[in-house]
């Protein structure tokens, strides 16, 4: 990268560098004191924050899905929640310069494997500007800086909330430099940023089939990619029906619009026509699309297209399919689970076992929501996203995985024979 480029997104990638490499040498109590720095800059410039909101839902709400509408807005409640998680956060043991392991050669030579941060994170998202506090943090607590690259349709929301955060590192020790918000969102823009080797050490994209297509085709840097959530429930012959409604409804209702909504739910036959029957007043405000046994016990529900099997709906929108076996079940995750979350709401041992060890997801529950599956819930403050892949990081991505390893090797003089 040309340092002397007019670029600037080049420009804002350098800044970002030399961020990152003060913030590799902080300590954690510096860290720390940054991020409720930040918490109390954000709690402090509420109102702006909600003002800036309130003129993104203006602009941009009437065009949008009432589930994207929901994961665009924000209210004091989230806004109290997004200062939490931030503090939440900044509870976490520390992960940088963690001795993983050691161990002493033969020759005397001793070696450690240690936690370093990675260096620069881009992240590329959609709508829910609480991904903007949430990465700033996990970035800053794990010694990284962080380029935040949001949608046009939360700008207001996402400016107003980078705003309040550097204004909370001006009152610490820290780099400002070390959040920086990319107000480019043109197709050029999302490429070029997609495009900065030498400046990002890794990239994460948050967002639908189209802008991960774009980071497969055009990305130069390392990817961890927070895949789609196309979520299954399987309900077996020996579930707990109560627990099982109660399970889908939180798993579908209370917010359809998010990867670890449940988008599919399998049925056995033996318990089918009870549990749906249920099931139907539960999802009133749902469309339910499913195969002919379904049909036949919800009159109004559609019948489900071999697209709507593959489909993340992120909306109040459902599939539904009645199966014979939890080797049915199993056949259909395997063939067209996105690899996210999945569940399995069963009395029989033998049945979760063999669901737990089959199913393969980056999580997989027994009689609990796929909601579950977020890094607020599992203890990690937030999660910057929920990786669907196997290498480096699977599921939730906190701290932790925003870190990689250096091998630090002690000799008093020895050589290779």
């Amino acid at each position: 990268m040309d340092p002397s480029s007019s670029n600037s997104l080049v420009a804002q990638g350098l800044a970002a560098r030399k961020a990152a490499k003060r913030l590799a040498l902080s300590s954690g109590h510096q860290r720390r004191r940054s991020l409720l720095a930040l918490a109390d800059a954000i709690g402090a410039h509420r109102e702006q924050i909600l003002d800036a909101n309130e003129r993104d839902l203006e602009e941009c709400g009437s065009t949008m899905p009432r589930s994207q509408v929901d994961r665009l807005r924000l209210d004091a409640g989230r806004l109290d929640a997004m200062v939490s998680s931030i503090r939440v956060i900044s509870e976490q043991p520390d992960v940088v310069g963690v001795v993983e392991s050691g161990w002493r050669l033969p020759n005397g030579v001793e070696v450690e494997r240690v936690r370093v941060p990675l260096g620069v994170i881009g992240v590329i998202y959609e709508n829910r500007p609480n991904v903007t506090s949430d990465s700033a943090a996990l970035c800053v607590m794990s010694g990284n800086a962080v380029l935040l690259r949001g949608s046009s349709s939360a700008m207001n929301s996402n400016r107003a909330i980078v705003d309040a955060m550097r204004a909370g590192l001006a009152a610490t020790d820290l780099p400002q430099d070390s959040v920086l918000l990319v107000e480019d969102c043109s197709h050029e823009g999302v490429r070029e940023f997609m495009e900065l080797e030498g400046v990002l050490d890794c990239l994460i994209p948050r967002g639908g089939k189209s802008l991960l297509a774009a980071v497969r085709e055009y990305s130069r840097v390392p990817t961890i990619f927070d895949g789609e959530g196309n979520c299954h429930i399987y309900v077996d012959a020996r579930a707990d029906l109560t627990m099982a409604l109660q399970i889908v409804g939180n798993a579908k209702l209370q917010r359809p619009g998010v990867c670890n909504a449940v988008e599919t739910i399998l049925v056995h036959s033996a318990v089918a026509a009870e549990f749906l029957s249920r099931l139907d007043p539960l999802f009133a405000a749902v469309v339910i699309r499913g195969d002919q046994r379904v049909q036949d016990a919800i009159p109004r529900a559609e019948p489900a297209s071999e697209q709507d099997w593959e489909t993340e709906y992120l909306d109040y929108k459902v599939a539904i399919r009645v199966i014979e076996s939890v080797d049915h079940a199993i056949d259909h995750i395997e063939r067209y689970s996105s690899g996210h979350s999945e569940a399995v709401v069963t009395e029989d041992l033998a049945v979760a076992r063999r669901f737990v060890e089959e199913v393969d997801a980056a999580a997989v529950l027994v009689n609990a929501s796929p909601r579950f599956i977020d890094g607020g819930e599992l203890g990690f403050g937030a999660e910057i996203g929920i990786s669907t892949q196997k290498l480096h990081a699977r599921g939730p991505m906190g701290m932790r995985e925003l870190t990689t390893l250096k091998y630090v090797v002690h000799g008093y003089g020895q050589i290779r024979g």
